[in-house]
């Protein structure tokens, strides 16, 4: 018996940048998967979560149908155990017990910590040893294979690498990570919006627009365009102006500067609402709530079209704050592990 945990994240700035090969400043946060597995001898999985209805029975080697399986959250189960087959895992079987903190559909990353919590242990138990990038990428796989989603490696990338107390630069073209220290006169405060599915909603135009537009530029990703180049193009200009923020905020938590990020996460939510088109009016509300409240700055935080908006907060005042805007704080947590 195993227990492995994975941390949900919260984007401090940097969206709809992953998956054009440019950076974003993602956090590990204080709201975590957990998942219990014993072993089993019969080459079934036999898997059961507290926050979703249902119970799934699988092979151990990912053969059961993507298209069919109930409850629909076996589909993410089926396709980690296709991916871990495909690098190599023996199939074990294994019962799973799933736990979570992360609200569901919040665009806080449940579904990547639930996918690097089960990937890790399902390895581990599989003699398969995975760690670092490969089980990052092992997680982004799955869950492009059970959504549909063509999800870029930001929350995987921050599942796994997340330092407790930093956030971190993600260079979403190397995959180099570099922490960042969060100041400590600042707290972060999480609010939700509401859930919402990414299947459900235009991420996946969204990324084709990105795609078409590089394309037009005779380039490979947005992440090398400049200015210039996209100034009459509302998508690619907010992919290439958010990237320059990325920078400049990583450049200013380093610095300690407080007010410097909570501009440029003012802005980053103005380039997603008004060039990118994926905030709401909900979403807006509540980056207005926080600011009114006292944050420094706010933003909607993940892919946008629903759930939670992020709202950098001074730290003598982070639960008023919260309290004001229906939220709550989160703090900068380790990476993803095996605990006992």
């Amino acid at each position: 018996m195993l227990v492995a945990r994975a941390p949900g994240r919260v984007n401090l700035i940097g969206d709809h940048t992953d998956y054009q090969a440019g950076w974003c400043l993602p956090m590990a946060i204080d709201r975590e998967v957990r998942v219990e597995v014993a072993t089993r001898a019969d080459g079934r999985v036999h898997a059961r979560t507290e926050a979703l209805v249902g119970e799934a029975d699988l092979a151990a080697d990912g053969r059961d149908d993507l298209a069919t399986a109930e409850p629909a959250w076996a589909r993410t189960v089926i396709a980690v155990l296709r991916v871990l087959r495909e690098h190599g895992r023996s199939p074990v079987g294994f019962d799973a017990s799933f736990t979570s903190t992360v609200p569901v559909g919040s665009g806080l990353s449940s579904s990547a910590a639930f996918e690097i919590a089960l990937t890790l242990a399902a390895a581990r138990v599989g003699d398969l040893p995975l760690a670092g990038r490969e089980l990052a990428l092992a997680g982004q796989a799955a869950e492009q294979l059970a959504s549909g989603v063509p999800c870029g490696v930001m929350d995987q990338m921050a599942s796994v690498f997340g330092v407790a107390g930093h956030a971190l630069l993600l260079d979403c073209r190397t995959l180099a990570v570099e922490p960042a220290p969060m100041p400590p006169a600042a707290a972060v405060v999480v609010a939700h919006s509401g859930p919402r599915r990414l299947a459900d909603t235009e991420y996946a135009a969204r990324r084709a627009a990105c795609e078409a537009a590089a394309a037009r530029l005779g380039l490979t990703a947005l992440r090398d365009a400049t200015a210039d180049q996209v100034a009459d193009d509302p998508i690619a200009r907010h992919v290439v102006s958010e990237n320059a923020r990325v920078l400049a905020c990583f450049d200013a938590l380093r610095a300690g500067d407080v007010e410097a990020v909570g501009t440029l996460m003012l802005a980053s939510h103005a380039s997603l609402r008004d060039d990118f088109g994926v905030s709401t009016p909900a979403l807006d509300e509540l980056v207005e709530r926080l600011v009114t409240a006292g944050a420094y700055g706010a933003r909607l935080t993940g892919a946008g079209f629903g759930g939670c908006v992020v709202g950098l907060v001074p730290a003598a005042r982070a639960t008023e704050i919260a309290t004001a805007a229906g939220g709550f704080v989160v703090h900068a947590a380790a990476g993803a592990g095996i605990i006992s």
